[in-house]
């Protein structure tokens, strides 16, 4: 009986030492993979311009130190590719894709109507995950966000 005992006590204690083990290590700085995703680069088209009314730009760059450390960022081999993607969005409306130049995304934003909340999303080929931008940009027709030498530059978080 003392052996049945022991063992069960046994078995117990050493599935909750190894049970923290099972925990996804989305963020964990000692996985430099953790980082790395299964997303496969979205779909996201341009919108066609004449159904808007009015529009803005955006020059934007993306720094991804500023969601990760360097050094899950340089074990996990990041770098910014011609594959990566940055898109404004309305809800779930896609309302304008950047061109990519030089590590600098330039962004035509196209909405309906003033004051639209516009989201930005940011995939990243390398890590094959797509961001979110930690706040949201406040639509005005004919404005622009950011120049060539002070670009935008948001924080991007890993979307849900």
């Amino acid at each position: 009986m003392k052996t049945k005992s022991f063992i069960a006590v046994s078995l117990t204690i050493l599935c909750t030492l190894l049970l923290p083990g099972c925990k996804n290590n989305r963020n964990n700085p000692d996985n430099p993979q953790s980082i790395i995703g299964t997303t496969a680069r979205p779909g996201w088209t341009k919108p066609d311009i004449y159904d808007m009314t009015s529009s803005m730009t955006a020059i934007i760059k993306v720094d991804m130190t500023l969601t990760y450390s360097a050094k899950q960022l340089s074990e996990a081999d990041y770098h910014q590719s011609d594959n990566d993607m940055l898109a404004a969005f309305e809800g779930e409306n896609c309302i304008g894709v950047a061109e990519q130049k030089n590590n600098m995304f330039f962004l035509y934003i196209s909405a309906p109507k003033e004051n639209t909340e516009v989201q930005l999303r940011f995939y990243s080929d390398a890590l094959r995950n797509i961001y979110i931008a930690n706040e949201s940009l406040t639509f005005s027709n004919d404005a622009c966000i950011g120049t060539i030498l002070y670009p935008y530059t948001p924080k991007f978080e890993l979307a849900k």
